[in-house]
């Protein structure tokens, strides 16, 4: 392993940016849409301190009910030999799992989910399920990815516009769960833990994070994914401006997609939550100069900004998708040389297009 990417999770341990426990109830609303996928599986929680691990806890009471073949779970240390939880059986038959049941082994290494030892309990693994690191998100995400896992893990709903993660998305191979829905939410933290009134919360002495915009991400495939978006709005140029520079029109909100258009649209990112792989396929992501594999179709030259009377750099401006308008618009507006009138932005979107027919009221 490389010394930089272990320096990264001992600073994010050590800092106590990374180290959340997921609250049971959390678990248990997302998991219950997935029961049919345990049967006879190794489940591997390979960022978890099993001891306190809600996940584990939760793999644990149910092991027998979800047919689970296996159950994994690795604690890391910092800079010393760590251990491994493993269930695999109930071993009197009595439909519940004991302290009897779970074999404590010592590992080798420190538990870090890129050692050589996790690596190879991870190709044992059938389903990863697990809260990793936030701050190294991306490769935990390659890692699974590099060994063909199906997972159900927590990241931050912000990870949907990394460079390593929106083609996953695009490409089917990665969504977005069910539950929490980018919601803000209470984690346990150690009592080591510094905490304000605007981070966290104390209750019944046990301390709780306040963390903004968590998701579940997924790659196991379920019902509710495919649940078709009703439309029902008509298609008009006046409600539906083209961007000028994107060929797509904007769509400001995900319930006023019209049925009747089938060329690009950009949509809030809120889309996602609704997205139907049979009934639509994402196209990319306006961020300009070129990311996400559909770049802007016009970098603006010599842009300024104009707000409250004040004149300065309207770079901005080649960050996202705008709007065109002759006449001046109230509030922050553009313009640069290669624009023919003024320019207002707008926020990101996610372009996408209509793949299936559905010209008749959402018929």
């Amino acid at each position: 392993m490389a010394g930089s990417k272990n320096d990264a999770l001992k600073r994010a341990l050590k800092n106590k940016k990374d180290e959340f426990y997921t609250q049971l109830s959390d678990i248990e609303k997302e998991m219950k849409y997935y029961r049919e996928h345990f049967k006879g599986k190794t489940i591997f929680c390979n960022c978890d301190d099993p001891i306190d691990s809600n996940f584990f806890l939760y793999f644990e009471l149910n092991f027998t009910q979800l047919g689970l073949k296996r159950l994994i779970a690795t604690h890391y240390e910092v800079d010393k030999p760590s251990y491994m939880l493993e269930i695999n059986k109930d071993e009197d038959g009595d439909g519940l799992i004991t302290s009897k049941d779970i074999v404590k082994k010592k590992l080798k290494q420190n538990g870090d989910f890129r050692s050589p030892e996790c690596i190879e309990l991870l190709k044992q693994a059938d389903i990863v399920i697990t809260n990793p690191p936030f701050s190294l998100f991306r490769e935990y995400v390659a890692q699974l990815m590099e060994y063909d896992k199906k997972f159900i893990i927590i990241g931050n709903q912000n990870a949907l516009t990394y460079k390593e993660i929106f083609p996953l998305i695009k490409n089917n191979k990665m969504w977005f769960g069910l539950t929490m829905n980018g919601s803000n939410r209470y984690f346990r933290v150690p009592d080591s833990y510094e905490l304000t009134e605007k981070t966290g919360k104390i209750e019944d002495g046990v301390k709780y994070a306040f963390v903004k915009g968590v998701r579940w991400f997924t790659n196991l495939d379920i019902p509710q994914r495919h649940e078709k978006l009703l439309l029902y709005k008509t298609y008009n140029p006046n409600d539906y401006p083209k961007y000028d520079n994107y060929d797509a029109i904007n769509v400001d909100r995900v319930s006023d997609i019209p049925y009747d258009y089938d060329g690009v649209m950009g949509v809030p990112i809120t889309f996602i939550d609704k997205y139907n792989p049979k009934q639509f396929k994402i196209v990319g992501w306006t961020l300009g100069r070129g990311d996400y594999e559909v770049g802007a179709s016009k970098i603006y030259v010599n842009a300024k900004q104009y707000s409250n009377g004040k004149v300065s750099s309207g770079n901005k401006v080649n960050d996202g998708p705008t709007i065109l308008y002759k006449n001046k618009p109230t509030g922050v507006y553009y313009t640069a040389d290669n624009a023919d009138g003024y320019l207002q932005i707008l926020y990101a979107r996610i372009l996408i297009q209509k793949i299936e027919e559905d010209i008749s009221n959402g018929n």
